[in-house]
């Protein structure tokens, strides 16, 4: 799935517009550690070719809306195949005509600092 870059198609005056969406995908009664889960979903996000973060606490994807929530879906269909209970949270953060936010959100807090934090 390609990843627009900017606000607008090329040579068109129709806007894409970008989200930022936070998930975390849980598997209820799998044990204290569910690294294999995650190393799954994360193969499909990876795969998918969106612009994304892993963090400890979940992943952020950038991306159309549709195609953002249609990776989500498949995690969960992937999860679901083997896993009967499923927890999931997610944050959207959607602003319009806005792009690169994965790191242009960072950068905009580190000049305000005037100096790099960790990430």
């Amino acid at each position: 799935m390609p990843v627009a870059t900017c606000g607008r198609l090329p040579n068109r005056d129709v806007r894409i517009d970008l989200v930022l969406v936070e998930f975390s995908m849980t598997p209820l009664g799998k044990g204290e550690s569910v690294s294999e889960y995650v190393a799954r979903s994360l193969d499909i996000i990876d795969q998918s070719g969106l612009a994304y973060r892993l963090t400890p606490m979940g992943t952020v994807l950038e991306g159309e809306w549709d195609q953002v929530f249609d990776v989500i879906r498949a995690c969960a269909d992937r999860m679901k195949q083997d896993c009967p209970r499923i927890t999931t949270s997610i944050k959207v953060d959607y602003r319009e005509g806005a792009s690169g936010r994965l790191t242009s959100k960072m950068a905009a807090v580190e000049r305000r600092l005037g100096r790099s934090l960790q990430s």
